[in-house]
């Protein structure tokens, strides 16, 4: 797929399929489009959407918020500060946030106590959290599974064992040459890109698709327009124009194998994307440098390719 030669992305390898089956239409999910999915204790608000991998619960929470994780997940999950502050309790110990950050949360019963008005977001794999995918406001369109996704395969454990890991991300600099702040676990890989003003260059786009896995593209901040576009096949009932979605923060978008995108700030107001893939991606992590806590979790045997 065309990259412009400064993205750092000309150093993956290309997809091996040009275009294998449909693949799905995009889901977009602006959401203050539509009331919460829960009320938490303090006042603060939830929405829970999900793909056929991942579940992404956005909170906007008000101090004295106390939220538990839900029953019945024996696996890592991924939070996200925005803004705002936080402690988290679990059996391993405590873990206080007050400025963004990317925090792992172990397997097992923990518990967010808000401190400070802010903004979070959790990140479940759906295997892991069948209940709470359940929940989710789109859960109807995985009644029957996406046939393009691979099935979820969990990387290893962290070798020094299950604690909260809390990375701030002032101390984690966008650096030229390596793509945003890739950071993985076990069952997640999000890449927090950087915040900007403008709208981006639309001589520099980046229309790709992913052979058998999925993108959840957080909109956090500003308007973005996410470009679609569905491959032909020798079957021209399954083509379909191009979409050109414009969405304002916050908004979840999925976007499913296949399918080409890329994303496009607009307009002149504050911007900050950040994307999410379960499981990790062995693209990214192959690339020396940009998982920044590669050290801590290793890749699985399988997929390395030394």
């Amino acid at each position: 797929m065309p990259y412009d030669k400064s993205d750092p992305r000309t150093q993956l390898a290309a997809p091996t399929t040009a275009a294998a089956g449909v693949p799905r239409a995009a889901h977009y999910r602006e959401l203050h489009e539509s009331p919460p999915d829960e009320t938490n204790t303090g006042g603060g608000t939830t929405w829970w959407t999900r793909s056929q991998a991942a579940v992404v619960g956005f909170t906007e929470s008000r101090a004295s918020d106390v939220l538990r994780t839900p029953a019945g997940i024996d696996a890592e999950h991924v939070l996200l500060v925005l803004d705002g502050s936080l402690r988290i309790d679990h059996e391993s110990g405590p873990a206080d946030v007050s400025e963004p950050s990317v925090v792992i949360v172990p397997p097992g019963e923990s518990t967010i106590t808000v401190d400070a008005d802010g903004s979070f977001v959790r990140l479940f794999a759906a295997d892991a959290a069948p209940d709470l995918a359940a929940r989710c406001a789109n859960a109807a369109d995985y009644a029957e599974p996406d046939e393009n996704v691979a099935p979820f395969t969990p990387w290893p454990d962290p070798p020094d064992g299950s604690r909260a890991r809390v990375y701030p991300l002032s101390q984690h600099p966008l650096e030229t040459g390596r793509l945003g702040r890739i950071f993985r676990c076990s069952t997640l890989m999000v890449n927090v890109f950087g915040d900007g003003d403008g709208p981006r260059d639309p001589a520099k786009l980046s229309p790709h698709h992913h052979d058998d896995f999925e993108q959840i593209s957080l909109q956090v901040r500003g308007d973005y327009v996410h470009h679609m576009r569905r491959p032909w096949t020798p079957d021209s009932s399954t083509w379909a124009d191009d979409e050109h979605q414009r969405c304002s923060a916050p908004a979840v978008v999925v976007i499913p194998p296949l399918l080409i995108h890329t994303s496009q700030s607009v307009e002149d107001m504050g911007h900050w994307l950040i994307d999410v893939f379960a499981p990790p991606r062995v693209d990214f992590s192959e690339r020396p440098g940009w998982v920044l806590n590669a050290a801590e979790y290793p890749m699985p045997e399988l997929v390395t390719t030394g």
